[in-house]
């Protein structure tokens, strides 16, 4: 029997879960970019012993994102939904691992997917359509090429397609599996239009 993906794939609004990261070097900034790069209202606090000048730039454009240069203390973890770690220190990371299983809150460690309980994926966004790519963290670079073929691919205009669907929806008459046959027979004919 193959491995498979048994991964739930979840969008998550990152404005109404306070979300911590912990680690301000070159990870770390990435992990903010994906972040606030999704959901530029993002409650982030980030906790790092030195943050990168970068990292300081980046965060400079979202005011409601808290930096604290100081070592992590398990406090830290007191009304988070998620964590994220990005410290390349393995103790610590169990530290947390350890704390966050106690607390029940959910975490990625980068680069480790054995200890992560989720993954940020690789992210496809044209206007309010997004597309998660998941290679069950066998081969981010997969999951990288892939956004950029379905980027390259998608028109940018979908947000007319999206507006065009859902007042279609909203103005059809019947029950629900005769509003889902004539959707999808909808969705269908316009997806045959696309370039």
């Amino acid at each position: 029997m193959s491995e498979t993906n048994d991964l739930f794939p979840l969008f998550v609004k990152l404005s109404q879960v306070n979300t911590l990261l912990v680690g301000g070097g070159k990870v770390g900034l990435e992990k903010a970019t994906a972040l606030l790069t999704n959901d530029p209202a993002a409650v982030l606090t980030i906790v790092a012993r030195e943050a990168c000048a970068e990292l300081k730039a980046f965060i400079q454009a979202f005011p409601q994102v808290v930096l604290e240069e100081r070592p992590f203390r398990l406090t830290d973890l007191d009304g988070r939904g998620l964590v994220i770690c990005a410290t390349g220190n393995p103790p610590l990371n169990d530290e947390i691992r350890a704390a966050t299983r106690e607390r029940h809150l959910l975490l990625n460690i980068a680069d480790t997917p054995d200890l992560c309980d989720f993954y940020l994926s690789s992210v496809v966004r044209k206007g309010h359509l997004k597309i998660a790519i998941s290679t069950n963290g066998k081969s981010p670079t997969l999951a990288k090429r892939l956004r950029e073929l379905f980027t390259e691919i998608l028109p940018d205009d979908m947000d007319g397609l999206l507006e065009h669907l859902h007042t279609l929806r909203d103005k059809m008459k019947g029950d629900l599996p005769e509003k889902i046959r004539r959707l999808d027979q909808l969705t269908r004919m316009l997806l045959e239009d696309l370039p």
